[in-house]
């Protein structure tokens, strides 16, 4: 979805799964929040200086044609996007068919899924990298941890992990999203990392910034990227 999950207006770029089902009466699913938005979500983060970055560094520490998977991929750009040019192995997973299918025609040098990423079957050090871009954020905490733990272990030992989130201190909060209403759960920075550290991920970089999505219901967001690499 898009390349994420946001935490909107009550709180990056982009990357983004699973919502807590309808039946709670809150917010909405995450497949309909960012069908809804499609390309006006990749057009609101396009300009977030501190997710380029993190892909800069992300492709000098990848060995040529390095199989990685992107969650929450979105729009494809500019995660599935930027690796695949560089000739590395791209899944992509998103649960929004629109999403999906317009990753699918702007990356077509990728492979995207339309699914949720607490349903992928992950075998045991199957990708060299992993890239979850603000795609938890819809997830309640508990479904964060069990699934950053199955993205870990889905590296092979010393793989690549790179996470980003917005560090705010909330659990099962109702925001609205680029006009979309959402329902939300995030960790503070430093709970965050140790989330990232308790998952099997030794913390090799961090960095963080304010970012403000052009939108006209934009508001700044904090953003917290870690890279690390799996023990």
């Amino acid at each position: 979805m898009g390349e994420r999950q946001g935490l909107g207006d009550s709180g990056e770029p982009r990357d983004g799964q699973g919502l807590p089902d309808a039946a709670s009466g809150r917010g909405r699913p995450a497949a309909a929040v960012f069908d809804a938005l499609g390309a006006e979500y990749e057009r609101a983060f396009a300009a977030s200086a501190a997710h380029r970055e993190s892909l800069e560094r992300l492709l000098a520490d990848l060995a040529p044609g390095s199989r990685v998977l992107d969650v929450g991929s979105g729009t494809g750009r500019p995660t599935a996007q930027t690796l695949a040019a560089a000739g590395h192995r791209v899944l992509g997973v998103d649960v929004s068919p629109v999403m999906t299918a317009l990753a699918a025609r702007q990356v077509p040098t990728a492979e995207f899924r339309c699914a949720d990423a607490r349903d992928l079957l992950l075998s045991e050090g199957e990708f060299d990298a992993v890239c979850v871009y603000f795609s938890l954020l819809q997830m309640e905490r508990g479904e964060q941890r069990e699934l950053l733990e199955r993205l870990v272990r889905s590296l092979r030992p010393g793989g690549l992990l790179v996470a980003a989130t917005v560090p705010v201190d909330a659990a099962g909060v109702d925001a609205v999203f680029m006009g979309q209403p959402v329902r939300v759960s995030s960790f503070g920075a430093e709970e965050f990392t140790s989330l990232i550290t308790r998952a099997g991920v030794v913390v090799e970089w961090k960095r963080s910034a304010l970012f403000t999505p052009d939108h006209p219901a934009g508001a700044p967001e904090p953003h917290l990227f870690l890279h690390g690499r799996r023990h």
